[in-house]
């Protein structure tokens, strides 16, 4: 017997149909919608690989039963950035160099756009707990801090420039 599942994925109505509502979300999306940008790593929910952001809170996908999302809102790294561009996060990563073979970049990459949606200039120390909730075996972890702390500037950035570009232009529309 089929169940009928829907919510919202990416900002997109979805209605799937799963034999096992105890299935995770991690299996969900990489078997049956083929995301698979988000990365099975421990399957206990301990490394981060898996992290999506459900409800603005960011969780492991291997340890989310899919049939518990009926009318939540879950975020993939494939819904950031676009044709616009990269997300403020991606860019941060790109420009500090923040990852090395990628496999753990789609979770720190969820997990701090969690944060930045939360909290837009978190402080040092709330920044290194986010960084701290997913491993990475290649990096170190200091160019994922830099990529972390250059994220909060590049959004700050984009929220002065979409401010002044709101500034400059009156209600009706026009350019002052």
């Amino acid at each position: 017997m089929m169940v009928r599942l829907r919510f919202r994925l990416n900002h997109e109505d979805v209605e799937i149909h799963v034999r096992d509502p105890a299935s995770t979300l991690l299996d969900v999306l990489r078997d049956d919608l083929g995301l698979t940008g988000t990365k099975s790593g421990c399957a206990i929910g301990y490394c981060g690989a898996c992290t999506v952001i459900v409800d603005g809170e960011a969780v492991p996908a291997c340890l989310r039963m899919v049939g518990l999302l009926e009318g939540r809102e879950v975020r993939t790294i494939e819904d950031l950035g676009g044709p616009e561009g990269l997300d403020p996060v991606q860019a941060a990563f790109v420009k500090c160099a923040g990852l090395q073979c990628g496999f753990c970049t789609p979770g720190h990459v969820m997990a701090l756009r969690a944060l930045l949606d939360e909290e837009p200039e978190p402080d040092d120390e709330r920044i290194r707990r986010t960084v701290d909730g997913n491993y990475c075996r290649c990096t170190g972890y200091v160019k994922i801090l830099d990529a972390a702390r250059e994220a909060v500037a590049l959004q700050k950035a984009v929220a002065v420039r979409n401010s002044r570009a709101g500034a400059a232009t009156s209600p009706e529309g026009r350019r002052r």
